[in-house]
């Protein structure tokens, strides 16, 4: 898809699904990396990643268009357009939008596993993220004895 189609679709789906004319530019911007498209406040374009169509087709695409129009329409019409306010939300609702956009970071780093002990001496549960060596370091409130529990 290029530019002009892009064009062509983001005008099509805002005349389908709000029932109001776009009359600004949609683009392709390729420097976006975290967020699937922006809404830009005072030329009132809209910037698409073109990576997300890509990666996951016109399904999800389709869902960050409406999300974009969405923030547009709003805004020109002088009503709550972030993603906090009410009319947005319920705007998004109406029309089919995505509220976030699938990540597209392949190198997300992993969740660290929590690493349980627990105390002898009051029984509390400690959760670190690194090991601890349980000869040198004891219990915070009671100076007990640390175990190592396997999760």
């Amino acid at each position: 898809m290029n530019q002009d189609e892009l064009q062509v679709l983001v005008e099509k789906i805002s005349r389908d699904c709000f029932g109001l004319p776009f009359q600004h530019q949609a683009v392709f911007n390729n420097r976006l990396r975290t967020t699937g498209g922006r809404y830009h406040l005072n030329s009132h374009n809209l910037d698409f990643n073109p990576k997300i169509l890509e990666t996951f087709g016109t399904g999800e695409f389709l869902g960050v268009i409406k999300h974009e129009l969405c923030h547009y329409h709003l805004h020109l019409l002088g009503k709550g357009f972030q993603h906090k306010d009410k009319e947005f939300k319920w705007l998004l609702a109406e029309v089919g939008g995505s509220r976030f956009v699938k990540s597209l970071n392949e190198n997300a780093k992993p969740v660290k596993k929590r690493i349980l002990y627990q105390c002898q001496g009051c029984s509390q549960f400690i959760y670190r993220q690194r090991k601890v060596n349980t000869q040198k370091y004891v219990c915070g409130q009671c100076k007990g004895k640390l175990t190592h529990i396997e999760i």
